[in-house]
């Protein structure tokens, strides 16, 4: 990053994706407790999408570079390619089978590694959360390992010079308003962007790119901490929950039955102290 009057240019955007299965179908392995990948058709999480644009924009404004970092099995190549037909410069995918099985805390801390060796860098922009897992928690365990200030739930960048960012973010009944000192993290909601769909030279440009594949000895990580075997929480038992309420139905033909059906209810209601 270099700055002109005050003014960041040439800003170097990093941006931590995800594959995640269409919500339709989601399959969940029962006995290790983990998401079943394959076979199963994959998109970028769409929620993504919204850091994707967001960061292609302050490239747009201020010049810079937008590097896109995914972990997965090869297919999540598919998600870096679709991201740098978007408008990103390039992307790496961290893969390995001692990645598999990883918490939300050992990917925060592999996809934080990864980004380390990328070197200095500006932002780092996350969605919200992952629609398949849906804990919000990468984003900020990114920005805990590599010892960022973050802004949660972003919804609007401010402004960008002198070395900060002042963001507002959704809170509790309203916004708020706060600033950091770069290099921070942000993760972004919906209502920043609109995210734009790929281009037709976009996509040349994402087929004829080769996407470094990066594990464990890449990024300098300890082993211990990788997988299953580094994961401190565990899924301990999946099951698909059964409605065992059981209701009346009430079947109104006539008046008369409008009235039983009325009665009916209205003791009901009093028997339960609704009313």
């Amino acid at each position: 990053m270099s700055e002109a009057k005050g003014m960041i240019i040439n800003m170097k955007i990093v941006v931590p994706i995800k594959q995640v299965p269409e919500t339709s179908n989601v399959k969940m392995n029962p006995e290790t407790g983990t998401m079943v990948r394959e076979g199963v058709e994959s998109i970028i999480n769409p929620l993504d999408l919204y850091a994707i644009e967001t960061a292609i924009r302050l490239k747009e404004k201020f010049g810079g570079q937008v590097i896109v970092i995914s972990m997965g099995p090869d297919k999540a190549l598919e998600a870096i390619k679709e991201a740098i037909a978007m408008g990103c410069d390039d992307g790496i995918l961290l893969s390995d089978r001692k990645f598999a099985g990883s918490d939300t805390w050992a990917t925060s801390y592999v996809i934080a590694n990864g980004i380390k060796q990328i070197g200095d860098f500006d932002l780092v922009i996350c969605g919200e959360r992952a629609t398949d897992g849906d804990t919000a928690q990468v984003g900020p365990g990114i920005a805990s390992f590599l010892d960022l200030p973050l802004s949660t739930f972003t919804s609007e960048i401010l402004s960008l010079n002198d070395g900060k960012i002042k963001v507002r973010r959704l809170v509790e009944g309203g916004y708020e308003e706060i600033e950091l000192e770069l290099p921070a993290a942000l993760t972004v909601v919906k209502e920043i962007s609109d995210p734009r769909l790929p281009t037709l030279r976009g996509k040349l440009k994402a087929k004829k790119m080769e996407i470094p594949v990066w594990g464990p000895q890449n990024i300098n990580a300890d082993e211990e901490n990788l997988g299953l075997k580094g994961s401190p929480t565990r899924v301990v038992k999946i099951f698909t929950p059964k409605v065992t309420r059981e209701g009346e139905k009430i079947i109104v033909k006539d008046e008369k039955t409008l009235n039983e059906a009325v009665d009916k209810i209205m003791d009901y209601l009093i028997k339960k102290e609704f009313i």
